[in-house]
């Protein structure tokens, strides 16, 4: 089960599993029961754990000697394993509390020789799954609907997203996000890296970036957008954004001019 599109077929079904647990609060009005702050504006909810022991249970099940990166619990397993699943089970959190449909579970798996090879990032209250296996490209719900990333190849030509760090005066985004509101068509920020990777790859938007960004949060989108034939880099357009905290998405040729506005603060 290590080849990448058994692992990203599994993955769809955990994916969609969790979500289901998640509709369930919404369908009664609960969105998500007890909450805790993580930080001042970072919030944890008992679904957020729900779902990612969900997640952790159903690995388990198929996959035993595989490690698990998780938002809530941390890294679990074999640090000799041959692969990680990364794990955010469900990125949006606070969109999920106020009853707002962005939100999604993200799940990619790494390969200890090959990098990313699966990616589900699946948007319950959406209906839409969008899955890569390394090599095969990026799909939505089905391997009839081939995802490719947008052919723009202007700024004032373009529709981007973006986010704000919880900690914004370490990850400040303000001057970024004036400079590109200047220079762009549009810019959303819709409140989930994983779902605005993954519109990159779809099309919908035609790039991305944000700071303050953690392994869970870029790794299932990230391997979307390169499978759609887009670029994926860190700010400075280098290769260190899994674990660097920042990261900019788009299609080949947008990429280097969203980067290089957004390299200086």
């Amino acid at each position: 089960m290590d080849e990448p599109r058994d692992l990203v077929d599994v993955a769809v079904t955990i994916a969609r599993e969790a979500g289901k647990l998640l509709m369930q609060d919404l369908a009664v009005g609960r969105f998500g029961g007890e909450v805790e702050a993580k930080s001042s504006r970072e919030l944890v909810s008992r679904v957020d754990r729900a779902s990612e022991s969900l997640i952790r249970q159903l690995v388990a099940e198929v996959a035993p000697d595989h490690e698990v990166l998780g938002e809530e619990q941390g890294l679990e397993g074999d640090s000799d394993a041959s692969h990680r699943w990364i794990v955010d089970p469900l990125d949006g959190t606070t969109n999920y509390l106020h009853g707002h449909p962005f939100f999604a579970v993200s799940i990619g798996v790494e390969a200890r020789d090959a990098g990313l090879v699966a990616a589900v990032v699946h948007a319950p209250c959406l209906g839409e799954t969008f899955f890569a296996a390394k090599g095969d490209g990026a799909y939505l719900n089905t391997r009839a609907i081939r995802l490719s990333v947008s052919g723009a190849e202007r700024l004032d030509d373009a529709l981007l997203a973006t986010g704000f760090a919880y900690d914004r005066a370490k990850y400040p985004n303000e001057q970024r996000f004036l400079r590109m509101l200047a220079a762009a068509r549009g810019i959303r920020r819709c409140g989930s890296a994983a779902l605005d990777l993954a519109y990159v790859a779809a099309g919908r938007y035609d790039g991305f970036w944000e700071l303050g960004l953690r392994p869970w949060d870029v790794a299932a989108g990230a391997l979307l957008v390169l499978e759609a034939g887009g670029r994926v880099s860190d700010l400075s357009g280098g290769e260190d954004w899994l674990a660097g905290g920042g990261v900019v998405a788009a299609g080949p040729t947008l990429h280097g001019l969203i980067a290089e506005r957004v390299a200086e603060p």
